[in-house]
C-alpha cells in the first residue's frame, strides 16, 4: 500500500513538471542506477544485453546499459504527463506525421479489423494514446504488480482507447472488437509462462512468445502492424514509427508466424537499442531441459 501511494504521488508530482524537466529528472534516476553496480535493475539490464549483444565489447555494452538505465527513468517520470495532463497536451507531444498510418486508417474505414503491436520500445504509452485518439481501439494490459491499475486504466482509456485486462472476459471483447472492425492493441513481447506460448528466436534466443495474435492474424487475415514512439532527446516530444509486418498474417504455420512477430520485434528494437525495457526477465521461461540464464 505505502509503495503504491509513493509511486501514485510520484507519477502526480511529475506531471506538474514540463516534459523535458520530467524527462531530465529520470535521466538523472537512471544515471545513479548506473554508478551503483549492485542494484537489481542494473544487474537484470546488464545480464539481458550481455545475452542479446554477444558481439559487442564490453566497453560498448556498458555504454548502452548506461544509456538505457536513463531511459528507462525517462520512461517511469513521463507516466505522470502522459496519464494525467489533458489530451490535447499530450498529443502535441507527437512530432511530425506517422509514416504508413494510411493503411491502417483505410483498414478501419473498410471496418477490416486490425492488430496493432506496441512492444516495449520507447514510450509504448504515448502510442496508445495517439492510436485510441485516431482509431477505435481495444487495449489489452496484464494487471501490473505495482498497484497502479487504477490510474493505469484511466490514464490508458481517457482518449478513447477501451482497456481490458489479460483474462476471459478480457479476450471475448477482444473478439467482439475485432468481428466490429476495430483495432486491437496488443503488447507482443511479454513472456506468457509455460503454457501460454510457444518457443521462438528472439535476438538468438529461444523465449516463449504468445500465440494470441498470430491466431487471431492467421484466423481472420486481418492486417498486423507494428508501432513505437521514439523518445526525442532533451524532452522534445516523440517520433512514431508504423509498419505493416504482412509476414505474420501470410505465414504458413503458428510457429512460423510467431517466429516473424519476434523477428519484427527485434529488428525494431535493434534500430533503437537503448529505448528498449531491458529491465525485464523475457527469457524467464526456458525451454524443457534447457539451461536457466541466471536471472
Amino acid at each position: 500500500m505505502k509503495r503504491r501511494s509513493l509511486l501514485a504521488g510520484l507519477l502526480r508530482l511529475a506531471a506538474l513538471l514540463p516534459l523535458p524537466l520530467a524527462h531530465g529528472i529520470g535521466a538523472w534516476l537512471g544515471w545513479l542506477l548506473w554508478l551503483i553496480p549492485q542494484n537489481a535493475p542494473r544487474k537484470l539490464v546488464a545480464r539481458n544485453l550481455s545475452l542479446c549483444f554477444p558481439e559487442a565489447s564490453p566497453a560498448e555494452r556498458n555504454a548502452l546499459l548506461r544509456k538505457n538505465l536513463q531511459e528507462t527513468g525517462k520512461l517511469l517520470l513521463e507516466l505522470g504527463p502522459l496519464w494525467l495532463w489533458r489530451g490535447e497536451r499530450v498529443l502535441r507531444l507527437v512530432l511530425g506525421s506517422v509514416t504508413g498510418e494510411e493503411a491502417l486508417a483505410d483498414t478501419v474505414r473498410e471496418k477490416r479489423g486490425a492488430i496493432l503491436l506496441t512492444p516495449h520500445l520507447g514510450s509504448w504509452e504515448m502510442a496508445g494514446l495517439y492510436y485510441s485518439s485516431r482509431h477505435p481501439l481495444t487495449i489489452l494490459y496484464r494487471p501490473s504488480r505495482l498497484g497502479l491499475d487504477g490510474l493505469s486504466r484511466q490514464g490508458r482509456g481517457r482518449l478513447g482507447g477501451k482497456v481490458v485486462a489479460t483474462d476471459a472476459s478480457g479476450v471475448r471483447t477482444l473478439l467482439t472488437s475485432l468481428r466490429a472492425g476495430e483495432v486491437l492493441g496488443i503488447l507482443p513481447d511479454q513472456d506468457p509462462g509455460e503454457e501460454g506460448g510457444v518457443f521462438a528466436p528472439f535476438f538468438g534466443i529461444s523465449a516463449s512468445t504468445m500465440t494470441l495474435v498470430s491466431r487471431l492474424a492467421l484466423k481472420s487475415q486481418v492486417p498486423v502492424f507494428l508501432t513505437w514512439a521514439e523518445r526525442l532527446p532533451r524532452g522534445r516530444g516523440f517520433i512514431l514509427h508504423l509498419r505493416v509486418l504482412s509476414e505474420v498474417t501470410a505465414a504458413g504455420s503458428l510457429a512460423e508466424s510467431v517466429a516473424a512477430l519476434n523477428r519484427s520485434v527485434e529488428a525494431a528494437v535493434r534500430s533503437l537499442p537503448a529505448q528498449y525495457l531491458w529491465a525485464y526477465k523475457r527469457f524467464k521461461t526456458r525451454p524443457p531441459s534447457a539451461p536457466e540464464l541466471l536471472y
